[in-house]
């Protein structure tokens, strides 16, 4: 019997604070819907790097920190919506919820504040995800 696993799914998850890039990942785990493929994750701390990572292609979806400096995720996202052809989709971590009207100017596809609930967060992105998974044949 041979394996028809999925490939795993790419995530870049960007912060300048190592403890929030920990919590994004430990709240996400492997796997954070059965119909999903496992994640990868590809730590960042820094924009070029974010830049360098997006550009290279690969990446199934972008955690951005909203409040990282002194770069920060929505300015990112927004420079990626911009500069990206068919830029995979993009969740901002907003400061509060009251900030979520910057993660729509950004044109990130999701935004969850914090403090991160990882339900909220798992399920989001769940449904981000789903769409870079190929359908069952």
């Amino acid at each position: 019997m041979t394996s028809t696993a999925a490939p795993a799914l790419t995530v870049l998850v960007y912060s300048d604070d190592v403890s929030t890039r920990h919590d994004v990942m430990m709240a996400l785990g492997r796997r954070p819907h059965p119909d999903l493929p496992e994640l990868r994750y590809v730590e960042v701390a820094t924009e070029p790097v974010v830049i360098q990572q997006m550009d290279a292609g690969g990446i199934d979806l972008a955690i951005l920190d909203g409040e990282a400096t002194p770069a920060g995720g929505m300015g990112i996202a927004k420079q990626l919506k911009d500069e990206i052809h068919n830029c995979p989709p993009v969740l901002v971590l907003t400061g509060r919820a009251q900030d979520m009207w910057l993660a729509t100017w950004s044109r990130a596809e999701a935004a969850v504040s914090h403090p991160l609930d990882p339900i909220q967060l798992a399920e989001t992105v769940t449904t981000l995800l789903r769409s870079r998974v190929p359908a069952p044949r």
